[in-house]
């Protein structure tokens, strides 16, 4: 069935040689009204504050690490200008597995790929999909999650995109609803086959499982696994490392999966995106890990996705692998990270106790969150659209509306002065809503 937006366009082009010319997967085809739209109209309309854009931002300007503004002059024309490898600079992809290991030191003695340059995570995502899920395959996911997902999933691959409860409910002293991942898993597991994503911290809620979460997560897996079903886990680790409490699992899942069960495959799709502050480099990396593969079985994985690779965009960006390269291997890289690391955490402990504040409010009630850039509130008799709307018109304050019901603020991209009143501006203009 085509999405709504799709038939739209496609009625639009009714008649014309143009749209009789498309093809299935053109037909499928359309922009979502979702993040990027919004994200467009907050630009140009949120003169106070917008908190629609998953960069981190220091008075409405993003930040860049010194160590790779300093590297942009020193490149050669062959780190400028020259095609890259298909797979990416091999130096490049063997340094970040080291950096792979070294933030998560269980992957030590554990046998998996080499890293794979992509343009970016999404590209990385929808790379996995061309691969791994054919026509009504299953991709589960949590509830909410990023719009990206479901267009490339059910679009893009025509196949079935089912979600889970994220939460066991709304507000700040709610958790992941371990209980409802493992019934989805296992009633979505009867073909036999089964690609589960997993976006830590998530995109839109800023949540990250503790450790004991994490370990119940790799229980349910291993526990359907054994039951005979193949399952390929994808590790969405855009935003890793980016933790704000003690409690949270401090290693990706990908670390735990690799060699859980024979039956259990796993994708790790990460990237210097988020975690290096170099959000329009686009430059990710796909890494494959599961018990019993050899390196002949990854090698063979490798030259499938070089392959997508070849016949999408040929070979990624030459300027951001370079420069990354250089970066890399600055002393001073890891504490310039972590100056704003901690800038973030004071954004997110500054919403936080605001929030803390509104523990009995009716009208709004903030989904779990302990990481990452962004957190979302659960809008309970008011739209979310119509309050994101009412908000950039009257506020000059951008938020995204993931859907009806859930409204997302990156706090990254908000000025920690500016916290208080943005929040006390969405709290304000949902109960005059409610009012009406």
């Amino acid at each position: 069935m085509l999405h709504c937006l799709a038939q739209e366009l496609n009625d639009t082009l009714k008649s014309t040689t143009a749209g009789e010319m498309l093809s299935d997967f053109g037909q499928r085809m359309y922009f979502p009204k979702g993040i990027i739209s919004q994200s467009a109209e907050a630009k140009t309309l949120g003169k106070k504050a917008n908190g629609t854009i998953g960069m981190t931002l220091c008075q409405g300007v993003p930040v860049t690490l010194p160590c790779i503004q300093k590297q942009i002059p020193t490149l050669t024309p062959g780190e400028l200008v020259a095609y890259a490898p298909t797979a990416g600079d091999p130096e490049l992809r063997a340094l970040w597995k080291e950096k792979i290991i070294q933030k998560n030191p269980s992957l030590a003695e554990k046998n998996f790929s080499l890293p794979v340059v992509v343009p970016g995570l999404t590209a990385g995502i929808s790379y996995l999909c061309d691969l791994f899920l054919s026509k009504d395959d299953i991709l589960l996911a949590a509830e909410p999650s990023w719009d990206n997902y479901v267009l490339i999933a059910e679009s893009r691959r025509e196949a079935q995109f089912k979600q889970f409860n994220m939460f066991t409910g709304m507000g700040l002293d709610h958790s992941f609803n371990v209980a409802h991942f493992e019934k989805a898993v296992k009633e979505n597991s009867a073909k036999g086959k089964l690609c589960i994503l997993l976006n830590f911290p998530q995109n839109p809620s800023g949540y990250s499982p503790t450790e004991d979460e994490a370990k119940k997560i790799c229980a349910t897996l291993k526990e359907v696994a054994e039951s005979g079903c193949k399952i390929m886990v994808w590790c969405d680790d855009a935003y890793f490392g980016l933790d704000y409490e003690e409690n949270i699992e401090k290693e990706s899942l990908f670390a735990k999966l690799v060699d859980l069960h024979e039956n259990i495959f796993a994708a790790k799709i990460d990237g210097p995106t988020k975690e290096d502050f170099v959000w329009g480099f686009r430059c990710g990396f796909i890494t494959f890990g599961g018990k019993g593969l050899t390196q002949e079985h990854y090698d063979a994985l490798i030259k499938k996705l070089m392959g997508d690779i070849r016949s999408s965009v040929s070979c990624c960006s030459t300027p951001p692998q370079s420069i990354l390269l250089k970066a890399f291997k600055e002393p001073s890289l890891e504490q310039e990270k972590l100056t704003y690391r901690k800038m973030l955490e004071k954004r997110y402990k500054k919403v936080r106790l605001f929030l803390e504040s509104k523990r009995d409010d009716l009208v709004l009630q903030p989904m779990p969150f302990n990481s990452g850039y962004f957190m979302s509130l659960h809008c309970n008799g008011i739209d979310a659209e119509l309050l994101r709307q009412k908000l950039l018109a009257e506020k000059g304050i951008g938020t995204i509306a993931i859907d009806s019901k859930t409204l997302r603020v990156a706090f990254s991209s908000i000025d920690e002065q500016l916290v208080d009143y943005v929040y006390t501006a969405i709290y304000e203009t949902a109960h005059e809503m409610a009012k009406n």
